[in-house]
């Protein structure tokens, strides 16, 4: 008897356990979603409550929380590693979730719904998802959703055409003015402007950008880790082979009809006067052999020149328009003036070929002016489809900004800047002081402002 009344006793306390601990803690939460980055679930009473977890679910969001319990006057739940998750109340977070909504200018919802910060890096987006950082998030490979706003893209096509149109074509019809000494020093500062603005455009652009290809984590491990060194040394080595004066190769180096073929006893430039003729020199007009230094460039190295440019220009307007809302016109602002300032670098340049404007010199600018607003069309035309992580297209806008970035670091190092002021008879080694200063003022702003271009494009 007095061992069935102990075990009455014992059935009694633990039913009184077991009802008090049903009471301080609801036995699982269902229903679990995200808001933002924050994971809510419904308690038995139908209440949205948060979960605090130390750490993102390894396997996505649970469908429930089960094993819920109390400590104190707290509540917990078990995940499905068995760790311990803090319940709270809705309101706890009120003031986080007022400002949760999908009008942050730099953040896109990816495929799996999750919240993102999302920029741009040589017009490849990366995602980082609310509260990680960029090397510690796991990036998304797929195809992004955000909003495209088509009629503003194709108004502002025809505005980077016409701001091209105006860069390429302004030294070119500068060359052509009645004006001598002032055609002299404005050639010589956009000159060494334009030589600044290669030189930047082939390392903060091409090459920091083709190794940003190179390295992006969607691309997986790479069997040869210097492959952004290796294409940019091979577009550095073509042009090398291939120098404008055809030196070495067995082909005569093409002469200028206005270029004697043999010696005459005098020229008629020789009458006249020093500064006058070091003018003609400069924007094309000398007389000289073919190898030398102080010849400008001819149109051969004026073409690489420009190839490696358009490669450049035309990854630019697909990629501007590919990239979405939020950024759009930041990196619209940004591009207009990139392509102003290669323009009047390549100008600068096609200006110094000898002959009239019409027509080569006009088709050359001409490619320069359309060849972004026609990358822009090809982005307009795939605009939903594009996807700037995928493997190919990583390899592909690599491989194109690393050959680019190794033609330009030769353009810009030798034939421009070394021309200019290394080799002897260059045109500002015996330059006047004003020339000088202002040539060389107006090298060190091209680079300078390109370099700070490369923080947004």
């Amino acid at each position: 008897m007095y061992i069935l009344k102990s075990v009455v006793i014992s059935l009694s306390a633990i039913k009184a356990y077991a009802a008090t601990t049903a009471s301080a803690a609801t036995p699982s939460v269902t229903g679990c979603h995200t808001h933002g980055s924050d994971i809510f679930c419904f308690d038995s009473d139908g209440h949205e409550v948060l979960i605090s977890a130390t750490a993102t679910p390894t396997r996505g969001v649970p469908a429930q929380y089960t094993g819920c319990h109390s400590h104190g006057s707290e509540s917990y739940c078990v995940d499905e590693d068995g760790n311990d998750v803090l319940i709270q109340d809705e309101n706890e977070k009120e003031d986080d979730h007022d400002h949760d909504d999908h009008d942050h200018e730099d953040s896109e919802v990816s495929d799996s719904g999750e919240k993102s910060n999302c920029h741009f890096h040589a017009g490849v987006e990366h995602c980082v998802s609310e509260g990680e950082s960029e090397g510690s998030s796991s990036q998304s490979c797929g195809t992004q959703t955000r909003d495209y706003d088509v009629p503003l893209r194709i108004g502002t096509l025809f505005a980077v055409l016409a701001t091209s149109a105006i860069g390429v074509f302004a030294p070119i019809l500068l060359s052509k003015l009645p004006f001598a000494s002032i055609n002299l020093m404005a050639s010589t500062i956009i000159k060494q402007f334009g030589t600044g603005i290669i030189i930047a455009t082939a390392f903060v652009h091409l090459y920091t950008h083709a190794s940003l290809m190179f390295t992006n984590e969607c691309l997986g491990e790479l069997d040869y880790e210097a492959t952004t060194y290796g294409r940019y040394i091979f577009g550095f080595f073509v042009r090398v082979c291939w120098p404008s004066n055809y030196h070495g190769t067995g082909v005569k180096a093409p002469t200028s009809p206005t270029e004697p073929s043999e010696p005459q006893p005098q020229s008629r430039k020789e009458n006249l006067p020093s500064q006058q003729h070091s003018t003609l020199m400069h924007l094309g007009h000398t007389h000289g052999s073919p190898l030398d230094p102080t010849r400008p460039n001819t149109k051969f190295s004026v073409l690489v020149m420009e190839a490696g440019i358009l490669f450049h220009s035309i990854l630019i307007g697909l990629t501007l328009v590919v990239a979405g809302d939020s950024f759009y016109k930041t990196l619209l602002v940004v591009i207009i003036f990139h392509q102003f300032f290669e323009g009047l670098a390549l100008g600068a340049r096609i200006a110094t070929i000898p002959g009239a404007i019409f027509p080569s010199k006009a088709i050359m600018a001409g490619a320069f002016a359309l060849i972004t607003p026609v990358g822009m069309a090809i982005g307009l035309g795939v605009l939903n489809s594009f996807n700037g992580n995928e493997r190919s297209t990583l390899v592909a806008l690599g491989t194109l900004d690393a050959l680019s970035a190794g033609i330009l670091m030769w353009v810009g190092v030798v034939d421009m800047w070394a021309r200019d002021w290394v080799i002897e008879g260059g045109e500002m080694l015996d330059a006047s002081l004003g020339r000088v200063l202002g040539g060389g003022l107006a090298l060190v702003t091209g680079l300078v402002l390109m370099g700070l271009l490369g923080k947004w494009a």
